[in-house]
């Protein structure tokens, strides 16, 4: 019988969402995974950080604004797509709400290749991973009353 390699551990990342006004910050991703796809704030965490630091530092990197108040809102186990070609990675993103001045204005950073505000209907015309589509619609469910 031949020796299977075990499979890798998933690689942690984290994102965040912000909302002002029913709207949402989301980035446009200029690197895989996801390239070209809209997204909450986020990416991979460094050695040594918890999820929540992870999520501050990666808004912060790609936004400008820093974030404050992270709470866990939902967790995602993300195996490799096949279409994110060869080498793609298995991801568990932890989701966060988070607080920020509302004075403060986005500044896409050198990872993302735009930045916006936009409603639930504007997100779900856009091309957007599963997961912000669901974190989305969980969050209008609780809007309403």
């Amino acid at each position: 019988m031949k020796d299977q390699m075990p499979p890798s551990s998933p690689q942690l990342a984290s994102s965040a969402i912000l909302e002002r006004d029913g709207r949402y910050l989301l980035v446009r991703r200029a690197n895989p995974p996801s390239a070209d796809m809209y997204a909450f704030p986020g990416g991979r965490a460094e050695i040594g950080e918890t999820p929540a630091e992870t999520a501050v530092r990666e808004f912060y990197e790609e936004t400008g604004i820093l974030p404050r108040n992270p709470h866990l809102f939902e967790t995602y186990d993300l195996p490799p797509r096949e279409s994110d070609g060869a080498g793609a990675r298995h991801f568990f993103l932890s989701v966060f709400t988070v607080d920020a001045d509302p004075d403060l204005d986005a500044v896409a950073g050198d990872d993302a290749a735009g930045i916006g505000w936009y409603t639930a209907t504007e997100i779900f015309a856009l091309p957007i991973p599963d997961s912000v589509r669901e974190c989305v619609e969980k969050l209008e469910a609780c809007r309403q009353p």
